[in-house]
C-alpha cells in the first residue's frame, strides 16, 4: 500500500508561480514513476507531467511545456510540480499518482497508475 498527500495548491494570480509537492509513504518510493495529472469542474482528469523512477525521464502535456517542471527527491520520498507563468486555464485539483508496472514514462491514461493523492486545488485568478 502507498499513501501520496499533495500540498502546496493555492490561490495565485495570472502569471504567478506555485510548487505542489507530493509526499509518499508505505512502499519503495524510488521504484515508482510518479505523475500529475489534474481534474477541472465538469471535465475529466487530464495528464499533467510524469518522471521516470530514476528522473531521467519526463513527460508534459503540450499545454504546460515550457511552464511547468517535474522533478523528484528519491531521499525525501517526494515528487515535485514547479508551475510558472500560471494562467487561468490552469485552476484544477491537482493529484499525484504513482506507477509501479514502468521502467520509463507511464502512458498518460489514469488507469496505468495504481496510487492516487487526495488532490490540492490550485486556483488561478485576478
Amino acid at each position: 500500500q502507498v499513501q501520496l498527500v499533495e500540498s502546496g495548491g493555492g490561490l495565485v494570480q495570472p502569471g504567478g508561480s506555485l510548487r505542489l509537492s507530493c509526499a509518499a509513504s508505505g512502499r519503495t518510493f524510488s521504484s515508482a514513476a510518479m505523475g500529475w495529472f489534474r481534474q477541472a469542474p465538469g471535465k475529466e482528469r487530464e495528464f499533467v507531467a510524469a518522471i521516470s523512477w530514476s528522473g531521467g525521464s519526463t513527460d508534459y502535456v503540450d499545454s504546460v511545456k515550457g511552464r511547468f517542471a517535474i522533478s523528484r527527491d528519491n531521499a525525501k520520498n517526494t515528487v515535485y510540480l514547479q508551475m510558472n507563468s500560471l494562467k487561468l486555464e490552469d485552476t484544477a485539483v491537482y493529484f499525484c499518482a504513482a506507477d509501479f508496472g514502468w521502467f520509463g514514462v507511464p502512458p498518460r491514461r489514469p488507469g496505468t497508475y495504481d496510487y492516487w493523492g487526495q488532490g490540492t486545488q490550485v486556483t488561478v485568478s485576478s
